[in-house]
């Protein structure tokens, strides 16, 4: 069935509203996947709060273009799926990395990351990061270290001289009982 006019308008303007609340966009081509293995993509994206879309190009184009995302319309070419994801671009990737080391597709087209433009090998190597979490959780430890450091330091510099003020007053107790 053909869609009418109003109904890719609708399908245009609701792909805008979702490319501009995306900060991260990967475009793939998912060529030789059939729908059992596209819809287990899908669920597992699903899953990590990211979205998957399927769209003609010429919509994708239009799209793009209206959500003034138009460093990707050069790559829509052939069957093309975008994935939206949100604010950790990680999470989309290593989905999208661990599901095409599993099934050699989907191929990684281009992806956007906060308005640059990001090749397939960097999209991998994003996918080998650790989640945002545990980057801020190892910042916060690298900069606890020093403070915790410096806290012992004083820890210590403090029992050395209760140390040494009992030493002085055991040693006046003993002079003055002598």
């Amino acid at each position: 069935m053909k869609a009418t006019k109003a109904q890719k308008q609708d399908t245009v303007a609701t792909l805008t509203g979702r490319l501009q609340r995306a900060p991260t966009v990967y475009v793939t081509d998912f060529t030789g996947l059939n729908v059992a293995k596209v819809t287990e993509l899908r669920r597992r994206l699903r899953a990590a709060g990211v979205e998957y879309v399927v769209v003609k190009n010429t919509l994708a184009r239009r799209a793009l273009d209206a959500a003034a995302v138009s460093a990707l319309a050069d790559h829509l070419a052939g069957p093309t799926a975008l994935v939206l994801a949100g604010r950790d671009p990680v999470v989309a990737a290593k989905v999208l990395a661990d599901f095409a080391r599993e099934h050699e597709k989907p191929a990684i087209k281009v992806g956007l990351v906060e308005g640059k433009a990001v090749s397939p090998d960097q999209v991998k190597r994003l996918a080998t990061l650790p989640p945002k979490a545990e980057l801020l959780a190892q910042l916060g430890g690298a900069l606890q270290a020093p403070m915790a450091g410096w806290v012992g330091a004083m820890q210590g510099l403090l029992q050395m001289m209760v140390g040494a003020l009992e030493a002085l007053k055991t040693t006046r107790a003993d002079g003055a009982a002598s």
